[in-house]
């Protein structure tokens, strides 16, 4: 039966390359498209192909746009003083789901030279705050003290997103990383 349903398991075989969907996943969501949702497969065929063909790198921070520079880019009310560097792009969308950050973006997903040049461009624009909103990991850790050192010649000022143990969650649950974190830097109450 594998071979006579080879388009449909090629469909499977796609949608299960997307991070999280697994095996059942993909069949389920393959026979909803083919079977019961042409309209909406196409749909989300077309947005794919109009995503794919638009959008690109904002040139200044790495973040996702359809123009040159992406909107917080060129958005003259943003804090020029304040620089959040982040993972991915995506990093950026989630940041500004809630709206409580008004200042800029760059993306550091590789630490090469053009990157870090390219960051020093962006910091030598009036910036005077780092923040670095990164997984907490041993490895970011070392990519957070290589950047510090980079940019040490200027006057800024360098910080992280708090970590520490989410709501909800027992001790028993947590890392020992972000445990120790929690404990370290603990604030007055």
């Amino acid at each position: 039966m594998k071979h006579s349903l080879e388009k449909f398991n090629h469909l499977v075989d796609a949608l299960g390359e997307l991070p999280t969907i697994g095996q059942k996943s993909a069949t389920r969501l393959a026979y909803h498209m083919v079977m019961k949702d042409n309209f909406g497969a196409l749909k989300i065929a077309h947005a794919i192909e109009n995503a794919l063909a638009s959008l690109k790198r904002c040139s200044s921070c790495g973040g996702m746009s359809e123009n040159e520079l992406c909107d917080i880019c060129s958005d003259e009310m943003r804090n020029e003083k304040l620089l959040c560097i982040v993972e991915n792009a995506k990093d950026i969308l989630t940041i500004e789901e809630n709206g409580i950050f008004d200042g800029r973006y760059f993306v550091l997903d590789t630490l090469d030279d053009y990157h870090v040049e390219q960051l020093k461009k962006v910091v030598t624009g009036g910036v005077k705050e780092v923040i670095f909103a990164l997984t907490p990991s041993i490895a970011n850790d070392a990519v957070i003290l290589f950047i510090e050192d980079r940019l040490e010649e200027m006057d800024i000022r360098f910080t992280r997103i708090a970590q520490g143990i989410p709501t909800g969650v027992s001790l028993e649950n947590i890392d020992m990383l972000s445990l120790v974190r929690a404990l370290e830097d603990r604030v007055e109450i």
